[in-house]
This record gives structure tokens, C-alpha cells and sequence, in this order.
């Protein structure tokens, strides 16, 4: 009998350590390039803030196929377009449940209301829940979304009906982008009863493959892996941990000790030890991004043309590109990436020329000595792996032509936010496409309608504008390519930025990784994803 009992006893440490084994195998931590400014996809622009909520957390009615610019069913498991394309009828899946948290307890499975509460919010400054808690939707208005919707209707439990004003040629394309996250109308509503409406941002709730757990600022965030999730199979880790680690070196010798197993945006210096290391796996693909320097117009002497054009020509974009980038760029002329469809060919930036640059500004009436600020990003992009490397190279380039920069850098959300608030002279920024459509690089970043939000130069053309306005409302791709050539015609010859670079983009690993697929959105997601 104690025999017995002597084994019964083994075999039951034993079943706990394996336990606590496979537990740990299921643990996966994301070394994290900085922390988001908040969980509410609606009101965010940054990739760090999606990974952190969307891609997580959060679904949408069309979603994109991970790895791919290709959209499938979401939430919305079918969809009808009327003859005109001006109706969408989506169909909504059946049993998808939001999450059960310390703070919110669903009592009823994702329905019609969700979709109407979230899109309603999205476009209506007067939605009760943003009186009681004040949000800009940065995506929604530089699309335009929410002057195009015209009606937003739930038919039934399971179908929403929305109207557009104006054909969109990329609607289903805009739903399936982060931002388009559907919330619980359910959860909204107890927060609105409770006074506690801001709480949408800090205390999320999703549909999504992972359950917010935790967040420390600048340290980490802690999500549990969503057992009943709707997509069986694609949560194959128990616990998701990012821990926000600034300094790239830092996150490369974490990924070396095996403290985290996949590492944000890694140094250009580091891809030939990172891909000799045999514990390591190097992730690659051509960057579907820009990276350039925005020159606010509305600010002089950046309001006239020649300003920008010598500055433009001072900067001496081989340089950057072998000290920046090293080898992992190539330089960008146009306001989108060389793989979107339109891309046009014919452009070319105008050749490195300081002394011709010092000219223009004499012409343009620029004292010798000029004073403006060059605003550098705190952390790595796909699109920039060094911003404080580039900018000290820019001041010195335009100091030869009598131009003195001010550096200037904020934490990323206060760089963000006094960014669209316009108080730069120039700034260093970038941008990953979201949906494969040309709208989102031009309508998005240059258009009229997105100044204040993310139009950074604030330059509002109305020759640019309306044509991408037009391409935006046709169908045929032919049509709508011709447009969107002549208005990047328009951004050369009227150069709101100094376009620098494409990068490639690097994904580090660790070889227990297995899963994982490189965005061509430059997000991260961690469905579908596992450790050996």
C-alpha cells in the first residue's frame, strides 16, 4: 500500500512538471519596439498601438489572410454588393463570443449590434459614447468614411446593411484594416452607466485570439490565449507576453537568451550575425512602406516651393541610405511603395545639388542662419531603422546651404499626437500600406480631408485631391491607375515631402517558432503561431 502511494505520488509530480513544461512551451514573448498609447484599434494610427489591440485582441468583418494583401471573411462570414455599389449587406457568423475579463461578463454571443455600435461611433461626433468619452477617429476621417457612409441599418440579429453616398472602390479592403475592429455594444453600454466610457482604451474587449490580462507601461503587456476562440486551431499558445523593449540591441540579446522569441525591427548592423546564428531564424520580405520627411507648408518658410525644392535636392539621400539603412533600403521617389499597383515609373528625384539648393534659397529670400525644427521618431519603423541617425545627417546637410535644424523628439504617442496638431516645420515619419490600395497611401497621408490627422505636411492641392478623390469612386483599375499616376506627378512637382526609402523588412525568430508569417502591413500577429 505505501508502495503504492510512493508511486502514485511520483507519477503525479511527475504529470505536474510536465505540466508546468508544456505551459511554459506555450508561452511566447514579443520583444516589442515601444509602448502603444492605448487597446481601442478605433482611435489608433501606429503599428505598436495595433499589435498591441487589433491584431490581438480584436476582429473585423473582412479581415486579410495572415502573410497576404488578399481579404476573407471575418466576422461577416458572407457579403452582398447591390449593382450600383453603393449597398453592402453582410451576413454576420453565428456563436462568436467576446471575452469574459475581471471587468466585463458578456451575456449574449457577437450580433448585429456590435457592428452598428462600432461603425455608428466611428462616423457620428454625437454618438452618446463619444460625448461621454471624446476620440478622434484618424482613419475613418482621412478616408473619408464618415462622410461617405450615408446609413448604417442592423436588418436583423445577423445582418447589417450599410449605404455609401459615393462608390469605394477599396470599402471591403478600408473594413478589413485594423482600425475597422469591432466592439461590444453590450460592454459599451456598462461602461456608459457606469460613467466610465474612457475605460474602452485601457480595458479592452474583443472577439479576438487573445484576452487582455495585464499592462505595465514601458514594461509589458499580458494576454492569455482565448479558448473559445471562433476560428478553431488558430490559438495555439496558452499565454502571449510583449515585453516593451526599446533599444534594439537590448531586444537582440534578449532574443539571443531566449528571453523573448520574436524581436521587433532588429539594427541593419546586426542581419549577418542574426542569420549566422544557429538558434535563430531571419524572416524577410521586400517592405511594402515609405519612409520620408514631411515639410509642414503651413509653417514658412516651408510654404514656398523653392524652400522645399532646396531642401530637398541638400539632402544627400546615398549617404543616408548606406548609413541608415545598410544595404537593407533603397530609395524611395514616390509616395508608395514600388509593389503598389499605379506606382509610377516615370518619376524621379531631382539629383543631390547643395549649391544649387543654396541658390533657391537666396532666391526665396532665406537669410543665412534660418532657424527650424526637424522632428526625429523615438523608436524604429520598418520604414526608418535609425531616425536619430538620419536627422543628425539632415541638420548637417542643410547646414552646408545655411539652413539650422533643431532636432526635436517626443515619446512616440506625444511625437504622434503634437504632430497632427501641426507643430513641426519638418518631421520624420513613414508609412506601411494597410489594404493594397492606392487610396491608402495617397487619400490617407496627402489628401485634403486628412490634414489634422495624418497629412503631416498639411498640404491640401486641390488638382492632387481631386483626382484621388475620382479614382476612389470608380471600379475599373485601369481608370483609376491613370489618376493616381498624374497625382503623383502633382507630389513631385509640388514636393510636400522629401520621399528617403523602402526598407526590407527583417523578422528575427527564434527556431521554437514555428507559424509565424511576416505582414506585408508590417504588423504582427500571433494567431496561428506556436513554439516547439
Amino acid at each position: 500500500m505505501q508502495f503504492e502511494l510512493r508511486k502514485l505520488m511520483l507519477a503525479t509530480t511527475l504529470a505536474l512538471l510536465a505540466g508546468t513544461t508544456l505551459a511554459a512551451n506555450k508561452t511566447l514573448i514579443y520583444c516589442s519596439e515601444a509602448s502603444p498609447s492605448g487597446f481601442d484599434p478605433t482611435r489608433q494610427v501606429t503599428g505598436t498601438d495595433f499589435d498591441a489591440s487589433a491584431e490581438t485582441m480584436f476582429n473585423r468583418l473582412t479581415e486579410f489572410e495572415r502573410g497576404s494583401t488578399q481579404i476573407r471573411p471575418g466576422l461577416a462570414e458572407k457579403w452582398d454588393v447591390s449593382a450600383d455599389g453603393l449597398t453592402y449587406t453582410f451576413t454576420l457568423r453565428k456563436g462568436v463570443k467576446f471575452h469574459t475579463t475581471p471587468y466585463f461578463k458578456p451575456t449574449r454571443e457577437f450580433n448585429a449590434d456590435d457592428v452598428v455600435f462600432t461603425l455608428q461611433r466611428m462616423i457620428d461626433k454625437n454618438h452618446p459614447f463619444n460625448k461621454a468619452a471624446p476620440a478622434d477617429f484618424p482613419y475613418v476621417s482621412d478616408m473619408s468614411l464618415d462622410t461617405n457612409i450615408a446609413a448604417i441599418e442592423k436588418v436583423d440579429a445577423h445582418t447589417v446593411r450599410v449605404k455609401l453616398k459615393t462608390v469605394d472602390a477599396a470599402f471591403l479592403q478600408n473594413l478589413a484594416m485594423s482600425f475597422a475592429s469591432i466592439h461590444s455594444a453590450e460592454y459599451a453600454d456598462q461602461l456608459l452607466k457606469s460613467g466610465k466610457a474612457n475605460q474602452i482604451n485601457t480595458q479592452p474587449v474583443g472577439t479576438g485570439p487573445f484576452v487582455f490580462k495585464s499592462y505595465q507601461k514601458d514594461s509589458n503587456i499580458r494576454y492569455d490565449g482565448n479558448k473559445d476562440y471562433w476560428r478553431k486551431g488558430e490559438v495555439q499558445l496558452d499565454k502571449l507576453i510583449f515585453a516593451v523593449t526599446t533599444d534594439p540591441s537590448v531586444r537582440y540579446q534578449k532574443l539571443q537568451k531566449n528571453e523573448c522569441q520574436v524581436m521587433a525591427y532588429p539594427r541593419p548592423a546586426d542581419l549577418k550575425s542574426i542569420e549566422a546564428n544557429p538558434k535563430l531564424n531571419l524572416l524577410k520580405q521586400a517592405g511594402f512602406n515609405v519612409g520620408w520627411l514631411s515639410y509642414n507648408v503651413e509653417h514658412k518658410p516651408m510654404d514656398k516651393l523653392e524652400v522645399r525644392q532646396a531642401l530637398d535636392m541638400a539632402i544627400n539621400k546615398p549617404a543616408i541610405l548606406a548609413a541608415v539603412y545598410q544595404g537593407a533600403g533603397q530609395p524611395a521617389t514616390n509616395p508608395m511603395a514600388p509593389t503598389q499597383w499605379s506606382y509610377n515609373k516615370k518619376l524621379k528625384d531631382a539629383p543631390y545639388d547643395p549649391v544649387k539648393a543654396k541658390a533657391l534659397l537666396k532666391k526665396a529670400g532665406v537669410p543665412e542662419g534660418t532657424e527650424i525644427t526637424l522632428w526625429a521618431m523615438p523608436v524604429q519603423r520598418p520604414y526608418n531603422p535609425n531616425a536619430k541617425l538620419m536627422a543628425e545627417m539632415i541638420q548637417a546637410d542643410w547646414a552646408k546651404i545655411g539652413i539650422k535644424a533643431k532636432i526635436v523628439s517626443y515619446e512616440w504617442g506625444e511625437y504622434i499626437k503634437r504632430a497632427k496638431a501641426g507643430e513641426h516645420d519638418s518631421l520624420m515619419i513613414g508609412w506601411t500600406g494597410d489594404n493594397g490600395d492606392p487610396d491608402n497611401w495617397l487619400g490617407v497621408n496627402l489628401g485634403c480631408e486628412a490634414v489634422g490627422g495624418n497629412n503631416y505636411a498639411r498640404w491640401c492641392n486641390k488638382e492632387f485631391n481631386d483626382m484621388v478623390v475620382k479614382a476612389r469612386t470608380l471600379s475599373n483599375q485601369a481608370e483609376r491607375t491613370k489618376l493616381y499616376e498624374k497625382a503623383q506627378e502633382v507630389f513631385k512637382r509640388e514636393l510636400p515631402w522629401t520621399t528617403i526609402a523602402h526598407s526590407t523588412v527583417y523578422q528575427p525568430v527564434s527556431k521554437s517558432v514555428e507559424g509565424f508569417k511576416v505582414s506585408p502591413f508590417g504588423l504582427n500577429s500571433f494567431y496561428g503561431v506556436t513554439v516547439k
